[in-house]
């Protein structure tokens, strides 16, 4: 075969079968995800061995229980830019190492005080390393998967929080409620490990930082044979050599969509905090008994892995207006259930769809970031509209709250929370629209 004096990267994996070692990559990056929802989950479990053992009220647990969700924001809006100037692997392995041993240090918490501190820096760690782990699987994939594999990535959140609720249930009853965080800790440790061993560093990054070709084809020749002596990376919207990080994501050409980017997390996590904290009390005060309140508010929950299909649709056409058309198809499901409370059946059909609909949007938006930006700005921009997304979160419980204060009934409540998820497909089709010009 003849040697080929210059190979684009993105048309190398684009021509080739989905190799074992990108498959190793996959089951690494999804790895770091189900830890991240298992250790961002756990202290939900925890708080009623808390709550005994330390002989404290619900209401002191607020800081603890919210600690690692301002760490999240933290180390979101922190981690990007670093990953997008020194590379994805140390960034990662480092977050992984960071909320491994937070983990540990919760474990020997002596105090509440002492456990808020160490969530705090568990959350950190685990907002370094989503946002990191989304933007490496996406630099692996050929084009044709690349919404897929990212997405069938992102599914591991969910059941690592769901993981962590049947590890809990078994283990708090026989180690104790520190059991958990032992747990929590020492997994991810081992992960660390093999990271440093395994993990490759993103083969669009060292092309794009101009690192030595004979590192780039030492990675690419575990993926299929190279003949080239130079590498290029092709991009349909490449940003300037001389600008990076939070350059590029604010930059002219990006901005307008990064803020759309941003605006529409945003909704999304205003709608599903409002449904996962509020449902249960907005369920009995339309009059289901405690019970059924609780199990059918455990219903919006499931659904994550719904984007899968989106992933498979984003591929084939056009991302932005699949998310769209799923938050505005949100929107109208949680409008009907506040209009078939009275149908227990219903109901129940009510919050399954408008579940699933709204985590396989949610679910699809890194993803689509991850298509937006060019190598140069791509862990910046997926890490900034994750950690600035997550306020949404914080706004939704508030905004719930005054609902209720002011005494709107529940099907205005439900009729206000479908709002967002309208603005969301309005924001995303803003974006498209800004694209095409």
């Amino acid at each position: 075969m003849l040697a080929q004096a210059t190979l684009d990267i993105q048309a190398f994996l684009d021509e080739r079968r989905f190799s074992s070692y990108q498959w190793l990559v996959f089951a690494l990056c999804f790895t770091i995800v189900l830890l991240d929802g298992f250790d961002t989950a756990a202290i939900g479990y925890l708080a009623p061995s808390l709550v005994a053992e330390w002989g404290i009220s619900k209401p002191q647990l607020a800081p603890v229980l919210s600690a690692a969700l301002i760490g999240l924001t933290c180390g979101s809006l922190t981690s990007g830019p670093l990953a997008d100037r020194f590379g994805r692997k140390r960034p990662l392995t480092l977050a992984v190492l960071v909320f491994a041993l937070a983990s540990l240090g919760a474990w020997h918490a002596a105090s509440l005080s002492e456990l808020t501190a160490w969530r705090f820096v568990t959350g950190i760690g685990l907002g370094a390393a989503m946002p990191n782990a989304v933007t490496l699987m996406s630099e692996y994939c050929p084009a044709s998967r690349r919404a897929t594999l990212t997405n069938a990535m992102f599914c591991g959140f969910p059941l690592g929080a769901a993981l962590g609720g049947f590890l809990a249930a078994w283990m708090i009853p026989q180690w104790g409620w520190r059991s958990v965080l032992l747990a929590g800790g020492v997994v991810p440790l081992a992960l660390s490990g093999a990271l440093l061993l395994w993990l490759p560093e993103s083969v669009r990054f060292m092309v794009a930082r101009a690192w030595p070709g004979e590192r780039v084809r030492a990675v690419l020749e575990r993926i299929g044979e190279v003949t080239a002596e130079s590498f290029i990376l092709a991009e349909q919207r490449p940003a300037s050599s001389r600008v990076a990080g939070a350059s590029v994501v604010l930059s002219r050409e990006f901005r307008f969509g990064s803020a759309m980017l941003w605006l529409t997390y945003f909704m999304g996590l205003v709608i599903f905090y409002s449904m996962v904290n509020w449902m249960p009390v907005l369920f009995k005060e339309a009059g289901l008994g405690p019970r059924e309140a609780s199990v059918v508010s455990a219903l919006f929950s499931l659904g994550g892995v719904g984007a899968v299909v989106f992933g498979w649709l984003m591929d084939r056409y056009n991302g932005d207006r699949i998310v769209a058309t799923g938050f505005a198809l949100t929107a109208v499901a949680v409008f009907a259930i506040g209009h078939v409370a009275g149908s227990i059946g219903m109901l129940v059909v009510a919050v399954l769809v408008a579940g699933t609909l709204m985590n396989t949007a949610q679910s699809s938006l890194p993803a689509l970031a991850a298509d937006f930006y060019p190598t140069a700005g791509r862990a910046t921009g997926i890490a900034w509209m994750l950690g600035i997304g997550r306020l949404g979160g914080i706004a939704g419980s508030f905004i719930v709250a005054q609902l209720i204060a002011v005494q709107l009934s529940f099907s205005a409540i439900l009729t206000f929370l479908a709002v967002p998820g309208l603005l969301a497909a309005a924001f995303l089709m803003l974006k498209q629209s800004a694209q095409r010009k």
